[in-house]
């Protein structure tokens, strides 16, 4: 059987490439290929199956070629353990071109393919065939989803207080029989009757997930139930009806199921609260906006919305989608971007951002980023992606859960032969059968990291700590180096005045009132600072006549009838102005650049002005030390400047006059030396290193090349956002590990008590159906961390 496929490559840049590739592909062994130049398609016969596929897309590649591979997220149903999603994981994987990931705790598979070799038609295709459903993600659908869930929550509750309702009477014999009370045991009939209908009605879910894991091939949590709870009601009625001489076990099948049934509306709830951070992200936008059209404001819904439109944001609302103010001044809360709480001020030619709150004025806004574009749905996309992903912790989970099932179910019958052959007892035999069936629980190995990482992403969200994958949230905690960037990062990224010294005989107000005349007509970033620091000075300025600029070197002018100057000491110098060489040289051995302002031939005085250094890069180093990473600043400035910086916020080791392209081969060095690298920059110009490093962190994440670079995007602009990641990474890792410790504890001593005889059926129900709620309600107590800036 062949199969003819028709895909996109890349890197074609003449006829004779699609020559040459074809040529390439033609040389496999039963295929055949044919590439178009004009449509950028090569289509190819080959035998059906995986395997031929990938041969041929690696040859594309091998060839200097690319195949883009196209994304989807598929929204499943049915999932009911980690045996389940990991037979949906390979039932998708075994798709051609296709590589999945399939998180249980979010009930949702991040699919990788070629268009063209499969489609999202066919993914659906391939999990519905397994027994399990399935639809393209919508994230827009999610209210749907939440209210679907808490209906089907609502109906798994009204399942459980059924069968405990029914299985109450067992409850009542089982404690009758315990304290001698044999005159309450209910006849073997009605028990039979009653375990039929909590077996088989009350538990009819477990019966039809189990049948099609079988059917499919595969084993889950659900073939375990069945299988000993099936168990024990058919011995017990093989029994019954023929009048046999043992003991019946109706109690342990109809208890099972119950306990089950507690521990799916527990977890469901539990995982309702885990990823509660990720719709509250979600509900931040507003489902309307007030469109001005034709000169009239209506209400339309916000998909409406194009780019250009304009719309206006009343006090008390949400920012529909991201533009810029074209009247009125208000107050924004940006917390939903940036963690921070303290309303930033915006008027006329601000940037606002969807889900934003207004508080006080009202904004004219014309929208220039709207649906999928949006800031807000970059970081709903970033969040589900990492919440999508796998952290490398969970490979031993995954492999553990490959296996669990079928090793169980042969423990199982060897715990029955051997318990038959040792003790003749075939009830007993049974019962630690049953017992080993009912108490393994995949679940909770499954439920272990992905609940975890579910709520370490969204606490991080909240504090404006974006994750890119779950790799970056565990890696995070490994760093031994911290590489920060100095423009940006450790400091404001713009001058800023530091220090004015007015020379004998001259007021600083003189100083500041020709600085600010002389500089006021400027653009330059430094003229910029003189004239901000002047206007906050509140100094009258006086005209200025005659302006002339020297470019490099300085300005000058007249004022009131005497010429003025202004700019560096040697520009005053050609001029004839003496100055004051010591205090300039102190400064400059500061790193800080430093201009003078004469009048005539006398020196009026000076002006310092430096990058200033960010208010909590001090602490944040600190911080960074007392965790036990080496700090290393890595800048293009020159030596004096660097190390000036480097003194101020507390850093000793300096790599200074690295030009940006060396930046990667600076971290690359520190990476060869053994250490886990983390690199921390404004994620424009530190691109580079911020692919090179182990870890990366872009800090003030206005920049949208940010989000496309760093592992870990700050959107808060203070360094101390560096430490919260690294705090959040430890503190979810921590939690990670407490889950597994605890779901392979609860397995290694659940199933030799089991299989020993010393652990009841129904007490191996309760702990099976608890464990997966005691994995999830552990991950939540995740909740608890809370950034540094709340302290």
């Amino acid at each position: 059987m062949t199969q003819t496929v028709s895909f996109p490559v890349e890197g074609m840049s003449c006829a004779s490439c699609a020559t040459r590739l074809e040529k390439v592909l033609n040389r496999l062994d039963d295929v055949q290929a044919t590439v178009n130049f004009a449509t950028g398609r090569a289509q190819v016969s080959l035998p059906e199956g995986r395997a031929g596929v990938d041969t041929v897309l690696e040859a594309v590649g091998k060839a200097g070629f690319g195949v883009a591979p196209e994304t989807v997220d598929l929204a499943l149903t049915g999932l009911t353990c980690a045996a389940c999603a990991s037979r949906v994981e390979k039932l998708l994987n075994a798709q051609p071109s296709v590589q999945a990931s399939v998180n249980l705790a979010t009930e949702r598979a991040h699919v990788s393919f070629v268009q063209g070799v499969t489609d999202p038609a066919t993914l659906i295709a391939a999990v519905e065939k397994g027994g399990y459903g399935a639809t393209v993600y919508q994230p827009e659908a999610d209210t749907a989803r939440t209210d679907r869930r808490a209906a089907e929550w609502r109906a798994e509750l009204r399942g459980f207080l059924f069968a405990l309702a029914l299985s109450l009477p067992f409850l009542v014999q089982m404690v009758a029989m315990m304290l001698g009370l044999h005159w309450l045991e209910m006849p073997n009939i009605v028990q039979l009757v009653l375990g039929a209908v909590v077996l088989f009605w009350c538990g009819r879910g477990l019966h039809v997930a189990a049948w099609h894991a079988v059917r499919s091939g595969s084993a889950t949590m659900d073939v375990l139930v069945v299988a000993g709870a099936g168990t024990a009601w058919l011995f017990s009625t093989v029994v019954t009806l023929l009048g046999l001489d043992q003991p019946v076990y109706f109690e342990p099948g109809a208890l099972v199921v119950t306990f089950v049934l507690l521990g799916r509306v527990l977890e469901s709830r539990a995982r309702a609260r885990a990823s509660a951070g990720m719709e509250s992200l979600l509900r931040l936008q507003p489902r309307t906006a007030h469109v001005e059209r034709n000169g009239t404001e209506v209400d339309e819904p916000v998909d409406h919305i194009a780019v250009g439109d304009v719309f206006v944001v009343r006090p008390g609302e949400s920012v529909p989608v991201d533009g810029v103010v074209l009247s009125g001044a208000s107050e924004l809360d940006e917390a939903m971007l940036t963690g921070e709480s303290v309303p930033v001020a915006k008027k006329e030619g601000a940037r606002l951002y969807a889900g934003t709150l207004n508080q006080t004025g009202m904004l004219r806004v014309k929208a220039t980023q709207v649906g999928a574009q949006t800031m807000l749905a970059g970081i709903v996309r970033m969040v589900q992606q990492a919440q999508g992903s796998k952290a490398q912790v969970q490979r031993l989970a995954d492999r553990v859960s490959a296996v669990f099932v079928p090793v169980v179910l042969l423990l199982a019958v060897l715990t029955f032969g051997v318990g038959w052959f040792w003790t003749g007892d075939i009830g007993r035999a049974v019962l630690s059968a049953v017992a080993v069936l009912v108490v393994a629980c995949p679940c909770s190995l499954g439920l272990a990291t992905p609940t975890a990482i579910m709520v370490g992403t969204a606490l991080g969200a909240k504090a404006g700590i974006l994750f890119r994958n779950a790799d970056a949230l565990e890696q995070a905690r490994r760093l031994t180096v911290l590489v920060t960037d100095k423009t940006g990062t450790l400091t404001l990224g713009k001058p800023g005045v530091v220090a004015v010294q007015a020379a004998a005989g001259q007021t600083e107000a003189e100083l500041l009132a020709l600085a600010g005349a002389l500089e006021r007509n400027s653009e330059h970033p430094l003229a910029r600072a003189v004239v901000a620091h002047v206007r906050d000075s509140g100094v009258v300025v006086p005209a200025l006549e005659g302006f002339k600029a020297t470019p490099g070197l300085g300005v000058s002018g007249q004022v009131q009838g005497q010429q003025v100057a202004l700019g560096s000491p040697a520009f005053l110098a050609e001029l004839g102005c003496g100055g004051d060489d010591a205090l300039v040289s102190h400064w400059q051995e500061q790193g800080r650049t430093v201009i003078g302002v004469s009048r005539g031939a006398q020196l009026v005085g000076y002006l310092a002005l430096a990058d200033q250094i960010r208010p909590e890069a001090p602490a944040a180093v600190a911080a960074f030390k007392q965790r036990g990473l080496r700090v290393v600043m890595l800048t293009g400035d020159n030596e004096r400047a660097a190390r000036a910086v480097a003194a101020q916020v507390g850093i000793e080791d300096v790599l200074a006059g690295v030009l940006p392209g060396q930046k990667a081969e600076a971290v690359g060095r520190l990476k060869g030396q053994g250490q886990c690298v983390g690199m921390v920059g404004d994620g424009l110009n530190d691109a580079p290193a911020l692919a090179a490093a182990d870890v990366s962190f872009a800090i003030g994440a206005g920049a949208d090349v940010a989000l496309e670079t760093a592992d870990i995007v700050l959107m808060r602009s203070n360094l101390l956002a560096v430490e919260d990641a690294i705090s959040l990474s430890h503190a979810t890792v921590r939690k990670i590990w407490q889950n597994l410790i605890f779901a392979f504890g609860y397995n290694i001593l659940g199933l030799p008590l089991a299989a020993s005889g010393h652990l009841a059926p129904v007490v191996a129900g309760a702990a099976m159906a608890m464990s997966s709620v005691s994995v999830v309600s552990n991950s939540l107590l995740l909740n608890r961390w809370k950034p540094h800036r709340q302290g």
